[in-house]
């Protein structure tokens, strides 16, 4: 089989894994030798027609698998075409691309073959040969294999600046239906591990400055949304106990796309990607704004709903909050305002040490002023009803898709 048409393969088969963001890891640049270079921003991406953010060379080392997860585009049963690139040509594609001005970066998963030590060692031979061999800096995200021996993940972390185990489905009933062959406290095992290993070596890199890196970047994973019945209150518990328990760098969510003959247990539709992206909003608070799970979501209502966002939501059941003087309330009340950001909340706290906030200064500070007005009191507003704020504030629960035929619309001439 030709280069090109593995190519096309096994990058399509990739578009299926949502983690590929890079951000977060060392910078470094071959202005002492080699070649590529980090950036703090990352690096660069391109958008599938659906929306999803994708690496430029986001490839799987092979479609062919062992395991037979029922959600799979590749599972040992499915009938679609196979195809496997050997290292040294994932090697050389991923130069090429470089010299190119293609890519900035790598990111290498695999189908199970022969074994999950086998996969790991091509994985790992890969990442090995692209730094000592070719000298390169640039970005590589691994995926790895829960199963694959330790001193395996070890090297792999070496090489890598990120790597990443995927959950897959949010419960251990979820594995069980659609994917018997995983494990979810096989998975958090490797986790446990791979978590330690970078803590260790952030300590020895305090010490040491010359001490190896492992893995800098963090490690990450993905559940898939909406294969099965399991509620944004359940995804949403196990998101935040990966990021407690593993101090895991990011939960990606990806909503669950059909695939050609899939199994009956499988729903015959995606979820809306609306829904995928209030999962990331709520996943937003639960890091950086101090929620908790059990208040965006209750056990009578354990989905996020779908046409407001998740913060908005909560501050409408929660009205005798509001409305929160911005000269006066803390940081942590201010950060439950509808509207107001981290940025944009360090700001006020900044600028009300000199003097008192007024409408100007937030327009100044750009703020979603019809989003934030019925929350909060200034030196010169106070809100009246939240009711009648409510409607302005919905959104469509359809999301709308880039690429969706009617939104190119040909113009009349003439």
């Amino acid at each position: 089989m030709q280069i090109r048409d593995k190519l096309s393969i096994l990058a399509d088969a990739a578009k299926y894994d949502a983690s590929c963001a890079s951000s977060g890891t060392n910078k470094r640049d071959s202005r002492a030798g080699g070649l590529g270079s980090t950036t703090g921003m990352g690096i660069c991406h391109s958008y599938t027609p659906d929306g999803r953010c994708v690496s430029l060379l986001k490839i799987l080392m092979t479609n062919s698998c062992i395991y037979n997860c029922l959600y799979c585009i590749n599972r040992s049963s499915s009938n679609v075409r196979r195809a496997r690139f050997t290292p040294e040509e994932v090697v050389d594609l991923t130069l090429d691309f470089y010299r190119r001005n293609y890519i900035e970066g790598l990111f290498l998963s695999s189908g199970i073959v022969r074994s999950s030590n086998h996969t790991m060692e091509q994985v790992v031979r890969v990442a090995k040969t692209l730094r000592v061999d070719h000298q390169f800096r640039g970005y590589i995200h691994l995926k790895t294999i829960p199963e694959a021996a330790p001193e395996l993940i070890e090297e792999a972390g070496r090489w890598a600046d990120r790597l990443s185990i995927n959950v897959e489905l949010p419960t251990p009933a979820d594995l069980d239906q659609l994917a018997p062959e995983k494990n979810l406290d096989r998975i958090r095992g490797a986790m446990t591990v791979i978590g330690k290993r970078i803590t260790q070596a952030k300590i020895e890199k305090r010490e040491n400055r010359k001490a190896s890196a492992f893995s800098p970047a963090g490690q990450s994973t993905q559940m898939i949304v909406g294969a099965t019945p399991t509620a944004d209150r359940a995804i949403l518990d196990q998101a935040s106990s990966l990021y407690q328990n593993h101090q895991l760098k990011r939960v990606y969510y990806s909503a669950f796309s059909p695939i050609p003959d899939a199994s009956s247990q499988l729903p015959l539709i995606s979820p809306p990607l609306v829904r995928e992206h209030r999962l990331y909003q709520a996943d937003w608070l639960l890091r950086f704004y101090g929620f908790k799970v059990t208040e965006l979501t209750t056990p009578d209502s354990p989905n996020l709903p779908l046409d407001i966002d998740p913060k908005l939501a909560w501050a409408l059941n929660h009205r005798d909050e509001f409305p929160t003087d911005i000269n006066r309330a803390p940081r942590e009340t201010l950060l439950r305002v509808p509207g107001l950001g981290v940025r944009n909340v360090d700001r006020i706290l900044q600028i009300r040490r000199w003097h008192t906030l007024r409408l100007t200064d937030l327009m100044r500070m750009r703020m979603p002023m019809k989003k934030v007005l019925p929350f909060i009191i200034t030196a010169d507003h106070t809100p009246h009803r939240i009711e009648k704020h409510t409607a302005v504030m919905a959104r469509s629960e359809k999301q709308m898709e880039l690429f969706a035929p009617d939104v190119f619309t040909p113009l009349a001439v003439g």
